[in-house]
């Protein structure tokens, strides 16, 4: 009876340690798996300035963004929608990580072009990272006519803007952004104004309904612009999401919406009143 027990107690052992075997083996053999944060913003730009998100690749995008004048203009001028400054755009994905893009602003005749390159990408699970990260390159050129007297050369017209996109999806309702910025003019106005300026913006988004955002940035500048009494740039916009459409709709105290304008020649007061409605409306193709 002893070497029953014996051998059933051998043969037990025996196939645990087998199964232990096999279930570390499945364990080694079984795929890593990694989730990616995705929407952390609705469309590719917070109000003004760029978010985290790239065109996916083959994707194209066409954008119209308006900003119309001053409200605090009064009625003589429709509360600013007698005028206007417009910028078409389009936005082609290269890859799914690196979006190119080129578009022409009717302020000073503008052209501009940029490249934006996700570095990093925000992911739970295995390997799990705590936000992302993307690269931005821009430039612009001035096509506006010199006044007489002030006539400038083609590489005294260009600017140039660097920014790192960092930006977590705190859950599915909150999002955030930090963007720090580097702009350089190789024109200067007056010898008072620096060729190059640092800035650090902050933008957020919250989610409101499954189609509808409230979004907020601010641009802080650590120099500024003398010539023309430069203020920091703050916009508000809702995201209104309806198929192939982002909708945005934007109350801020700038009326350009390219990166070197909006973040260094701002002028308005919008706690004085010095606010723009205006509008961003994206296809994407």
């Amino acid at each position: 009876m002893k070497k029953i027990f014996l051998t059933a107690f051998l043969i037990l052992a025996s196939l645990q340690l087998s199964s232990q075997d096999l279930l570390d083996i499945l364990e080694l053999e079984a795929p890593v798996t990694e989730n990616i944060v995705s929407a952390t913003f609705k469309g590719t730009r917070i109000v003004n300035g760029h978010s985290i998100e790239n065109r996916k690749n083959a994707e194209l995008e066409f954008i119209i963004s308006h900003r119309f004048g001053r409200v605090n203009t009064g009625f003589e001028e429709l509360f600013g929608l007698d005028q206007a400054n417009i910028r078409f755009a389009l936005e082609y994905g290269l890859t799914d990580d690196l979006t190119a893009g080129l578009g022409r602003s009717s302020f000073e005749k503008t052209y501009d072009g940029y490249l934006k390159y996700r570095l990093l990408k925000q992911k739970t699970g295995a390997n799990a990272f705590p936000f992302a990260v993307s690269l931005f390159g821009s430039i612009a050129a001035k096509s506006q006519k010199a006044i007489a007297g002030n006539e400038r050369t083609f590489a005294e017209s260009l600017f140039y803007v660097g920014q790192v996109l960092i930006a977590k999806k705190v859950n599915s309702s909150l999002s955030i952004q930090v963007t720090p910025t580097y702009v350089h003019r190789n024109l200067a106005t007056i010898a008072a104004d620096p060729h190059d300026i640092f800035a650090l913006g902050f933008g957020t988004r919250v989610k409101l309904s499954k189609r509808v955002s409230l979004n907020a940035e601010y641009y802080q500048q650590f120099q500024k612009l003398t010539s023309i009494n430069a203020r920091n740039s703050l916009a508000f916009g809702v995201d209104i999401e309806t198929g192939g459409h982002v909708f945005q709709i934007i109350l801020s105290n700038a009326i350009t919406m390219v990166e070197k304008s909006f973040i260094t020649e701002t002028t308005g007061n919008f706690f004085g009143g010095d606010i723009h409605l205006g509008f961003n409306l994206s296809r994407t193709f």
